[in-house]
């Protein structure tokens, strides 16, 4: 478990925890009766079974044996994964097996529709289309009520959320996932568990162009392990090889993808195919999003906003732009210098688990309201 700094934050009446249920991790925010944050992340391979879930949720409660008895407010995008048939069966499991093993009040996040808010865990089975892959709603309305004209990136383990603010609302892009694959707001583009194949069909490889294979060779981690951008305590996927996550085995990894092994090539060239696939995966963000922006208009002085364990991607993709950049800390967006180094450590956890801060946040403020 990996957490956050304990920042100030206007109190709770009792401890509240906003979680994000994904596919592959587990995020909570805690605000605890002292108006203090914390953020924690845990592995959670959830297409294995809702064992997963009980294994991170157990390691959450390590971390704070009072949480059961907390106030709870949920959204998810693990509902899709195919341990379930359909997503709707995914949101109904999910939802009930928190509620099931959870004492507090559980509310849950039913995006920024008509029809409200948050719907009780009783009403989930009928809200699920609102329901399902909705955390990234949740990110951006906390956003939009610091900043109502904006471009949030939210560049994660996984995908990447492309959402523009326009006079503080979320511009029509879709609400699922379909919808906004189609928009381009969602983009399957991720910093640790994206295939590399996913990023081809070819790159320069020791000044050839060289096709790359249709593996499961590597992942984006070992792109950003070679060239020192993923913090180590967001690495938190085994390697495409099940080997060590260091400099040699990403070495190893990268050079499956070209036909090759490490040692037939020096370091500066794996470097150079490293730097060659961000580039690749930059060109895959900068189409949808120039795309957007141009679709509706958004001023050229709207800042971008950092989020996720890529925000070294989001910050890269103001500077091409030449736009301000601001990140997500505990209590929202503050302004975040072009030139800053990326966000590592401590100080990256409350951009990274966005979602599950977004929403505790919007419950507090809902239940002040």
């Amino acid at each position: 478990m990996l957490k956050a700094p304990l920042t100030a934050s206007p109190a709770p009446r009792r401890a509240l925890h906003g979680w994000d249920v994904g596919g592959a991790h587990l995020k909570i925010a805690r605000l605890d009766a002292a108006g203090r944050v914390e953020v924690g992340q845990w592995p959670c391979p959830l297409w294995t079974g809702l064992a997963a879930l009980d294994a991170a949720l157990d390691a959450a409660c390590t971390r704070w044996p009072d949480l059961p008895e907390g106030a709870h407010a949920l959204t998810m995008s693990g509902e899709m994964v195919d341990a379930f048939p359909d997503r709707a069966a995914g949101v109904q499991a999910l939802v009930a097996h928190l509620a099931a093993r959870l004492r507090g009040p559980l509310r849950v996040y039913a995006g920024e529709g008509p029809a409200g808010r948050w719907c009780q865990p009783a009403q989930a089975g009928r809200r699920w289309a609102d329901v399902a892959s909705a955390n990234w709603q949740a990110t951006a309305a906390w956003v939009a009520r610091t900043l109502p004209e904006a471009l949030l990136i939210d560049v994660g383990s996984t995908t990447s959320d492309l959402i523009v603010l326009r006079a503080g609302r979320l511009v029509e892009a879709g609400a699922s996932d379909a919808e906004r694959l189609h928009s381009g707001a969602l983009v399957y583009q991720g910093v640790v568990r994206t295939p590399l194949c996913a990023l081809g069909p070819s790159l320069p490889v020791a000044g050839r162009e060289t096709g790359l294979m249709n593996e499961f060779f590597a992942t984006t981690a070992d792109v950003y392990r070679l060239l020192g951008m993923l913090d180590p305590a967001h690495d938190q996927q085994p390697a495409a090889d099940g080997g060590a996550k260091e400099v040699a085995g990403s070495r190893q990894r990268l050079a499956r993808m070209v036909g090759r092994d490490a040692a037939e090539l020096p370091a500066e060239a794996w470097q150079a195919l490293a730097a060659a696939f961000r580039a690749r995966q930059l060109e895959r963000l900068t189409g949808p999003l120039d795309a957007l922006v141009s679709a509706h208009g958004l001023p050229p002085q709207a800042p971008i906003v950092a989020a996720g364990c890529g925000a070294f991607l989001a910050q890269a993709l103001a500077v091409a732009r030449g736009r301000p950049l601001w990140r997500l800390a505990a209590t929202g967006p503050q302004p975040w210098p072009a030139g800053a180094p990326p966000l590592a450590g401590e100080a990256a956890w409350a951009s990274v688990a966005a979602p599950s801060l977004a929403v505790a946040q919007l419950a507090l403020a809902d239940e002040e309201n």
